[in-house]
């Protein structure tokens, strides 16, 4: 919504400060919209909208990511970029980071500039514009202005999107986990589609046919959003809750643009080498989610009870970290097995190696449902979100173990990648909506947009981690690849139980949020 010249909020919109409201304040939703409105299987017909715009991101961000790593390391002759494998692991790592780590200035841009729907239409854009450049605009340019638009344009679109679906309910409406659960079934219809079609461009025309594809797919998305734009959302997510004064806004654009020049500067000249980005992203993520935290907890506008609660989402963030370091290999180190360990001739034809990162969207689709019936049904007798936590992190663990058999062989049978990818979806179920959901729940009135981006920062440094790790992956040495998997399932495991222990303590912290 505008402001006036001072930055402040007309009287008519000014947002709810009474710590005791069941509903989300700093926007004009109606609070009881998801009451009014059951026209999409029992919940408003905006979260029709929003989980449509998301299917087409989606669709976009995974086809294009099924086939990046092999665009980037594949011969130039082959149509590729002809960069080396590290290389290709790091960018895909960093890009993934960035992504995520992109939902702070989605965040920030949400709370204090325009308001959580007018910067999710912004970001819709700004991933067109990237799609089309990676389609058009050959080599590394194309490369480079392309991911960079997409990764910013799609973190900032994560933070919006759940945020205004966080809107159109009460705190209190067991409705919400279901909700961000059917949301996140649209999500990834999009994700098991996207690869199907830009992998199979790829093998018929080439890599920027593919490209091409995913942008095709981003613009079907606006078109659609726009239609129903107005008639499904009502206002949702119109108001800026912490409006930045104007005269602040130039410094701030300013700033952002001095910090673009000088990571430009610094790849262009060789001073961060690309098989550092990850490193880099992470580091950049780390520092980003701890001055966020700082923020939040010591925000004036932050109330005692909302302080408690964002203090029990530390270790909540933590294990999602955690989570997501091993999830993300699916992009890096799970890419490059299915493109040379994987055994995937059928019946005489060899299925496309992006093919792969279709089977996670595809049980996701099978078993969104199922897991969004299995929390009405359950209603206060479901696990708390500390211990879904915990489970997510235990079978990320069993995951990783799950390649040990599999060590030394020349060829890994396709149905022992759909076991394990199986298993990241039982975990990704346990973990993923149902963060994004507390996040809404938890976070501080004037800062709810941002407290949904701290989740996803969860996810930039996962992503990049799994582009650092995945420096440390040789499928040539027997021993360190066994070590490799072996560190990985371990180490969640510790995670896992570290986090079920833990689980009276931050039940206690969060004050009555489940």
């Amino acid at each position: 919504m505008a402001t006036d010249e001072t930055g402040s909020t007309p009287a008519d919109l000014t947002p709810h400060t009474d710590p005791s409201a069941d509903y989300p304040a700093g926007a004009d939703e109606d609070p009881a919209l998801a009451d009014s409105d059951r026209r999409f299987f029992g919940h408003p017909l905006g979260l029709a909208n929003l989980s449509g715009i998301e299917l087409w991101e989606r669709f976009s961000f995974y086809g294009m990511q099924a086939i990046l790593a092999y665009y980037i390391y594949y011969a130039v002759g082959e149509g590729g970029l002809g960069y080396s494998q590290q290389i290709a692991t790091s960018i895909v790592g960093a890009y993934g980071g960035l992504v995520y780590a992109s939902a702070i200035l989605g965040g920030w841009v949400a709370d204090r500039l325009l308001g959580a729907e007018r910067t999710l239409f912004g970001a819709a854009v700004l991933i067109m514009v990237g799609h089309v450049s990676l389609a058009v605009v050959p080599g590394a340019i194309g490369l480079g202005i392309g991911l960079v638009s997409v990764a910013v344009g799609a973190g900032t679109l994560k933070a919006t999107t759940s945020t205004v679906v966080g809107g159109m309910y009460r705190l209190t409406d067991d409705r919400r986990d279901a909700a961000f659960s059917i949301y996140y079934m649209g999500v990834n219809i999009g994700g098991l589609l996207g690869p199907f079609v830009t992998g199979w461009m790829w093998q018929w025309r080439g890599f920027h046919w593919g490209f091409g594809a995913a942008a095709v797919g981003m613009a079907l998305g606006l078109i659609q959003y726009v239609a129903m734009r107005r008639s499904t959302l009502k206002g949702v997510g119109v108001v800026v809750p912490n409006p930045l004064p104007r005269p602040q806004r130039l410094w701030y654009l300013l700033g952002g643009l001095v910090v673009v020049a000088l990571v430009v500067t610094a790849i262009a000249t060789g001073l961060l080498p690309l098989e550092r980005l990850a490193t880099v992203v992470t580091g950049i993520a780390v520092v980003g989610a701890i001055a966020l935290f700082a923020i939040l907890i010591g925000s004036a506008q932050t109330t005692a009870e909302e302080r408690s609660r964002v203090v029990a989402f530390i270790p909540l963030f933590f294990a999602s970290v955690a989570f997501w370091a091993i999830f993300q290999q699916q992009f890096t180190v799970i890419a490059i097995y299915s493109d040379q360990r994987l055994d995937r001739n059928l019946g005489g034809w060899e299925m496309p190696a992006s093919w792969v990162q279709s089977i996670n969207p595809l049980f996701i689709i099978l078993f969104a449902a199922v897991f969004a019936a299995m929390w009405v049904k359950l209603g206060d007798r479901q696990p708390s979100t500390p211990m879904k936590f915990a489970l997510a992190n235990l079978i990320m663990g069993l995951a990783a173990l799950a390649f040990l058999p599999f060590v030394g062989h020349a060829a890994t049978p396709l149905l022992a990648i759909v076991g394990i990818l199986f298993l990241f979806t039982m975990a990704e179920l346990l973990l993923s909506p149902v963060g994004q959901s507390v996040s809404t729940k938890l976070g501080p009135r004037a800062f709810k947009t941002q407290m949904v981006a701290l989740f996803f920062l969860t996810v930039s440094i996962g992503s990049a981690l799994s582009g650092v790790l995945a420096g440390y992956y040789n499928p040539d040495d027997v021993g360190a690849e066994r070590t490799y998997f072996l560190a990985l399932g371990i180490a969640a495991i510790v995670v896992a139980v570290s986090m079920a222990a833990l689980t009276p303590w931050i039940r206690k912290k969060m004050l009555g949020v489940r």
